[in-house]
């Protein structure tokens, strides 16, 4: 009787059903993680450190005159589809791309707050590493009649790591493991569908002219980092349940208004169609949040 009355319950509030449901398998998953990940991105980092002190890259000038052939090449190709390498390179942008994974605010929360404690690690790594490095950009050294730029020209001493490359990484390897399946070809299969459109976005950056290659490769891994350390770290202080929680949703509809705001400004300086992409999506989880927090009210 108690079993029937249960299964009855779960049909008459499907999308509570379905939320626990998501949830629940995003938190198995952050549950299983463990630090083996950060063995691989350990290990990228020693290469690329082995391989820079080989070819005596280790300064400034010699990092960005090894690379040079290898970004004109790559500017020179990627910068043929402006308007795509334009809209892609947005993605970098946590707004733009959180935006699109509002929804899962509602649907598995614990993505969310992961996410959170994921990115405030991704800006601590970038804004110190940035400034420990200050290696110039390529509009700050190279001639501009040389390679192609796309949007602003950026010139300041900020170029290692890519910004955009670690806030890119941090989305969607938190995401990556949120929703890893159990089946080996299924996880290869993830892996890809992941990874590879993460790479496309984050070379993104060389093809508008902002970033030299070993930049944006040092920033994903970086991006990498932060998201397993992110998740991991949660796991431990589980300090932004609040956020998510349906009594404190007018805060959270607040910060999508603030949001709003900016994708819309953003639409009538460059009117990218990212933006309005952007823009429907985090209306869309508006609207679900709304609708949600008014039935709770009533």
């Amino acid at each position: 009787m108690r079993d029937a009355f249960s299964r009855i319950k779960e049909r008459l509030n499907p999308l509570r059903t379905n939320n626990q449901v998501l949830n629940t398998y995003v938190v198995k998953n952050f549950n299983e993680l463990s630090l083996k990940p950060l063995f691989l991105a350990g290990f990228l980092l020693l290469l690329i450190l082995a391989f820079l002190f080989k070819e005596n890259a280790l300064s400034t000038e010699a990092y960005i005159s090894i690379q040079k052939d290898l970004f004109l090449v790559l500017n020179a190709n990627l910068s043929q589809f402006p308007a795509l390498e334009f809209n892609l390179t947005q993605l970098g942008d946590v707004l733009v791309f959180s935006s699109f994974l509002a929804i899962l605010m509602v649907y598995a929360p614990r993505l969310w707050e992961s996410l959170l404690a994921s990115l405030i690690i991704s800006c601590v790594i970038s804004t110190l590493l940035k400034k420990l490095f200050a290696v110039p950009r390529p509009a700050a050294v190279f001639d501009h009649d040389y390679f192609v730029i796309i949007g602003p020209t950026l010139t300041g001493n900020n170029s290692l790591p890519s910004g955009h490359s670690i806030s890119t990484f941090t989305i969607l390897t938190v995401v990556f493991f949120a929703f890893m399946p159990k089946k080996m070809l299924s996880k290869v299969i993830w892996s890809f569908s992941i990874f590879i459109p993460a790479i496309i976005i984050v070379f993104s950056r060389v093809g508008v002219g902002a970033h030299y290659p070993f930049d944006v490769i040092i920033g994903g891994i970086f991006g990498y980092v932060s998201a397993v350390l992110g998740i991991l770290i949660y796991r431990k202080l589980n300090i932004f349940s609040w956020i998510t929680n349906r009594r404190y949703y007018p805060v959270s509809l607040a910060l999508f208004a603030v949001g709003t705001y900016v994708l819309m400004n953003k639409i009538i300086a460059t009117n990218l169609i990212i933006f309005y992409l952007s823009l429907i999506s985090l209306l869309l989880a508006s609207a679900l949040v709304i609708n949600i927090y008014a039935k709770k009210q009533c």
